[in-house]
């Protein structure tokens, strides 16, 4: 019987001037342990006049993680935090009762051409979190852990893992793991798997019970412990887990929280631009990513 449980294609979405691939959430499978939003960014060349500009916006009850590979995104919020994202580095924002961000290509490179891959992720925090204080970590790459088994190279961006943990506090159990073959080999890695997990197949493919996989899909396993499979060749893949909650997790435009009330108090605070629910961002304080009409008005179902 397969232990593939459910394969999802990525699909574009548009964030403005952007086109990104979303993988999670989806209509069959709203989360994988704590991760309630993924997408692939990229990969794309922007000319000397194109640039990424998501204005000041607002999040409530969950972290972001922003990962690269190619690239460069200037994160500031409203804590304070002015940090140029890098390839390799992690992004780790947790937005609590509330936090607002603005996300852009940093000043010196708005007038050259250049590149944009990477991921931005959303994990929901657990419930007693859900109303805490924002906070803001970020990660060099040299930070990160990695470590070598044979032809494999393994990089735990985030959580726990194989002995392994990274460097920044996350708020439940869960598991965010890059793998890099030399050689086509065979991974049986569930005995260390916890909870739910899913892969991405970023390079390369893999191959799982006679099927090969590539890219543009997010393949979630019906039992993480049972996670085995065959890596091709200079392939590169992602894996996305950890323990589900307990409570539901509902998202509504940039807000996720167990408790729906919550959520539409963080729709009229933004709206109204209340700056004591979400405070300025320091550094770019003239702009701001107005909640939709729809979605002010929009009630989440009982």
């Amino acid at each position: 019987m397969s232990n593939i449980g459910l394969i999802i294609e990525e699909k574009a979405a548009d964030i403005g001037n952007f086109l990104v691939g979303r993988l999670l959430p989806f209509r069959e499978k709203r989360a994988v342990g704590p991760f309630v939003f993924i997408d692939h960014m990229g990969p794309a060349a922007l000319k000397d006049y194109q640039n990424l500009d998501v204005p000041p916006h607002p999040h409530i009850g969950l972290s972001t993680l922003t990962y690269l590979f190619e690239g460069s995104i200037q994160h500031k919020d409203s804590l304070g935090s002015d940090i140029e994202i890098k390839p390799g580095a992690v992004n780790w924002m947790t937005a609590g009762k509330g936090v607002a961000h603005s996300e852009r290509t940093p000043e010196y490179l708005r007038h050259t051409d250049k590149n944009l891959h990477g991921f931005q992720i959303w994990v929901g925090l657990p419930k007693n979190l859900e109303q805490s204080e924002p906070t803001f970590h970020h990660t060099e790459a040299a930070d990160i852990p990695v470590w070598n088994e044979g032809d494999l190279q393994y990089k735990l961006i985030a959580g726990e893992l194989f002995g392994h943990q990274s460097p920044f506090p996350v708020h439940s159990k869960l598991f965010f793991l890059e793998i890099k073959s030399q050689t086509a080999q065979k991974i049986s890695i569930g005995k260390n798997l916890f909870g739910e997990v899913a892969m991405y197949v970023l390079e390369g493919n893999v191959n799982i019970e006679g099927n090969t996989f590539g890219g543009k899909q997010l393949l979630i396993a019906k039992n993480a412990t049972l996670c085995e499979f065959e890596i091709g060749e200079n392939a590169t893949i992602y894996l996305f887990g950890g323990e589900p909650f307990d409570e539901e997790r509902f998202i509504f435009w940039n807000f996720v929280n167990s408790d729906k009330e919550i959520i539409e108090q963080a729709k009229v605070n933004w709206h109204e631009q209340n700056h004591e629910a979400f405070p300025l961002v320091v550094g770019d304080e003239e702009e701001f990513v107005p909640l939709p009409k729809a979605i002010l008005n929009g009630k989440l179902s009982k």
